[in-house]
């Protein structure tokens, strides 16, 4: 069913993604920031979701419903398990440096040895990160992610994005119902993605190539909650967390305190 488009859009096309219809715009608008906060708060009037994304870059839409078979808590604790024993040998045994025998290429000559990753600092699952400060009484979500788009749209490392309307509950489940697949577990994202729309203010802004853009209305303030969340991250299974650049976790983790973007790819 076509929906009624707000007003301020530029001219666009309707196409179909599974069983739904979904709104395309030829180009972006000229009061993107305006028109993304007002299309958030009537969301929940609307059932619309802005998002922005490559025209044609698309697989097979998947129903949110199966997200919500995932028992979250359980999943990741399952999860956490059997990464932290494949893993360990690597977060206990530091890389030994070359020894001065060894012959490199010299492509390699300027190459910095992988700093050690000690790992995250649990030996079994923490449970999920407690919500950050602000919930309910801090920052709009929509605001927020407003800002994250225009940002977005405005680098040089997404050219071509448009916006998109969605229909959808929330803006977690949108990317499954675009088609967005580029080889995560796409039932299991879209659960996280929910939880963090409660905890954190999280909301999914874009979704193009292998990449998925979120925003964070209120995000950790604390070191040991951002690690709790750093791991929440990396059972996501997204290659840039820890692994691509080789972030160490502790590094990772304190880079999340405060951050208001959070940056996912899939390779």
């Amino acid at each position: 069913m076509v929906f009624h488009l707000p007003a301020g859009l530029t001219s666009g096309r309707f196409e179909r993604r599974g069983s739904a219809e979904v709104w395309f715009s030829d180009e972006l608008p000229d009061q993107l920031e305006e028109l993304w906060a007002d299309v958030l708060r009537q969301a929940p009037a609307t059932g619309l979701q802005p998002h922005l994304c490559w025209p044609g870059d698309h697989g097979t839409p998947e129903t949110p419903a199966a997200a919500d078979a995932v028992r979250l808590e359980e999943v990741l604790a399952a999860d956490f398990a059997a990464y932290r024993e494949k893993r360990l040998p690597w977060w206990t045994a530091p890389a030994s440096p070359p020894s001065p025998d060894d012959t490199l290429d010299d492509a390699l000559d300027d190459v910095e040895p992988w700093p050690h990753d000690p790992g995250p600092p649990f030996e079994s699952w923490p449970g999920l990160a407690p919500a950050g400060p602000g919930i309910g009484t801090g920052p709009d979500p929509a605001e927020t992610a407003a800002r994250v788009a225009v940002e977005l749209c405005h680098g040089r490392y997404a050219p071509g994005l448009g916006l998109a309307l969605v229909p959808a509950r929330r803006s977690a489940d949108v990317p499954a119902l675009v088609g967005w697949d580029h080889g995560a577990p796409v039932p299991l994202l879209t659960a996280l993605l929910r939880s963090w729309e409660e905890r954190f203010g999280a909301r999914v802004v874009a979704a193009y190539g292998g990449e998925v853009q979120v925003s964070v209305a209120w995000p950790p303030l604390d070191v040991g909650d951002a690690e709790r969340l750093a791991l929440e991250h990396v059972l996501s299974t997204a290659d840039n967390i820890v692994d691509d650049p080789p972030t160490p976790f502790p590094e990772y983790a304190r880079g999340l305190v405060g951050r208001t973007e959070w940056r996912f790819w899939w390779d």
